[in-house]
């Protein structure tokens, strides 16, 4: 520590040697400072602030109903593209801003673009900021600029939504078109190929047809059975009865008898029917005529043979009609069979037609809901204001300069002028290459046998001083004068 402040005693005695020379260069770098410093042109700053912000109340109101599109995300874009050279280009021929020539031109635009900021603030809230030397002209930026966001918002709601209804209605009239063919296309196929076609309960003519056939097939090979069965049922019952079995020549109990076994050919024996006639069968055998043996002999028809003989013949009639209805459904399967193989895949290229038409149907219907939604979102937008967007704070004409901050370039000047003026002290004391004490000696390897201190008169100390603190006090001077100016100027200059 005592080497250091040895070492800047000694530069500060170097300086003072060279103290005019120091003296010198501080006031020429303060001179320039300061006059470059005030002669700087003043900065002015215009600046807009605007809010876009959905409806709280519309927007969830809309929701799922309307399509409009994310509005706040479209604000947010055109207010990222704000600055795009478009928009600096038309911002210059409305406000006439001069720019003679293609090159000035491209200059301008860049020199516009680094002073115009676009600060987001919050979600919502942005603030566009332009700084220059002329506040008209800054005013008339910002003010250009507020102008033009507003505008192209509004063209491009207006806009996307007569593109979107443009393009909605060339897709509608498209797909109706393709509807209308299609539809043509449907009809024609039915009519030529009704027959091979499913019907509604999605069966085709040609599948009814045999399953129809392969019914009619069953159906009489049940009818022979049965046929055979009553066949063999006839052959084992008696045409007529003896006396003996006619139960003694009761006519009444005979038929009671027929009718009995007929039931029971049919049902079981706890059927009620059967049952009835059992008692019934019962009673007469009990009763005053069923006593005892008559003496007729006349013969009686068995009923029993008469029935199965009526039912014979009804099966027979039944496996007749049968008969010609299958082969009628042989001949209807076999045409529309041949048919089908005359047009194969008819089913196929059909629920193809059907499918298509779905498609179609389905994307026609959206088409048209979404031209629907459109619309509501286009008058929420425009009638109901939707996003609103707001001017929060408008551009004022600048009275005040915020820049440049003279007061601080001032004193950064009086401090690389001191710093300048004892750099050059020092440097030029250390070029003339004087042993100033008997350190210096002893670095040289000399052997110092003593030193000899030089005592000059007050008076040669004392008028230096004095001159140098006249110097230095006239300099602080014009500072303070200078700083003061920066007060009446007005604002940071």
């Amino acid at each position: 520590m005592e080497q250091l402040i040895e070492t800047a005693l000694r530069l500060l005695a170097t300086a003072w040697r060279k103290r005019w020379y120091a003296l010198a260069t501080a006031w020429l770098v303060c001179a320039l400072g300061w006059t470059a410093v005030m002669l700087l042109p003043p900065n002015f700053e215009a600046s807009a602030q605007l809010y876009v912000a959905a409806d709280p109340v519309l927007t969830p109101l809309l929701r799922g109903i309307a399509i409009n599109g994310n509005s706040e995300q479209e604000f947010n874009l055109l207010r990222q593209t704000l600055l795009s050279t478009p928009n600096l280009q038309h911002l210059i021929d409305r406000e006439g801003l001069h720019a003679q020539g293609p090159g000035a031109r491209e200059a301008l635009v860049r020199r516009l673009r680094a002073r115009v900021t676009v600060v987001p603030q919050s979600r919502n809230l942005f603030t566009i900021r332009y700084v220059g030397h002329d506040p008209r002209r800054a005013y008339n930026i910002i003010a250009g600029l507020v102008n033009i966001y507003v505008e192209r918002a509004s063209d491009h709601n207006q806009s996307d939504i007569d593109n979107a209804g443009k393009f909605l209605q060339s897709q509608i009239d498209y797909f109706h078109n393709q509807l209308k063919s299609l539809e043509a296309r449907r009809a024609a196929f039915q009519a030529k190929y009704l027959e091979l076609l499913p019907g509604s309960d999605g069966v085709s003519a040609v599948r009814a047809s045999g399953a129809r056939v392969r019914k009619l097939e069953t159906e009489l090979q049940d009818a022979k059975a049965e046929q055979a069965l009553l066949a063999s049922e006839l052959a084992k019952t008696k045409p007529l009865l003896s006396e003996t079995q006619a139960a003694g020549g009761n006519p009444a109990l005979a038929a009671a008898l027929a009718n009995l076994a007929r039931l029971r050919q049919q049902y079981t024996n706890s059927y009620p029917g059967v049952q009835a006639a059992e008692r019934q069968v019962k009673a007469l055998e009990h009763g005053p005529a069923g006593g005892g043996k008559s003496s007729y002999s006349v013969p009686v028809a068995n009923p029993v043979y008469k029935a199965l003989h009526l039912e014979i013949l009804q099966t027979q009639t039944r496996i007749l009609e049968t008969t010609r209805a299958l082969a009628r459904a042989k001949v209807e399967h076999a045409k529309l069979t041949a048919l089908a193989r005359s047009a194969p895949g008819v089913e196929a290229k059909f629920i193809n037609l059907n499918r298509n038409y779905g498609v179609l149907q389905k994307e026609y219907q959206d088409l048209i809901s979404r031209r629907e939604a459109m619309r509501i979102g286009a008058a929420a937008n425009i009638d109901a204001n939707q996003v609103q967007l707001q001017v929060i704070n408008p551009p004022v004409l600048p009275r005040l300069p915020i820049g440049p901050n003279r007061r601080l370039f001032l004193v950064a000047v009086l401090v690389l002028g001191i710093g300048a003026g004892l750099g050059v002290g020092v440097l030029l004391g250390e070029l003339e290459g004087r042993v100033r004490s008997e350190a210096d000696l002893r670095g040289f390897g000399i052997p110092v046998i003593g030193q000899i201190s030089d005592i000059s008169p007050q008076s040669g100390v004392i008028m230096p001083a004095l001159r140098i603190g006249i110097g230095g006090s006239l300099l602080l001077g014009v500072f303070g004068a200078l700083f003061i100016a920066t007060f009446i100027i007005g604002g940071l200059g």
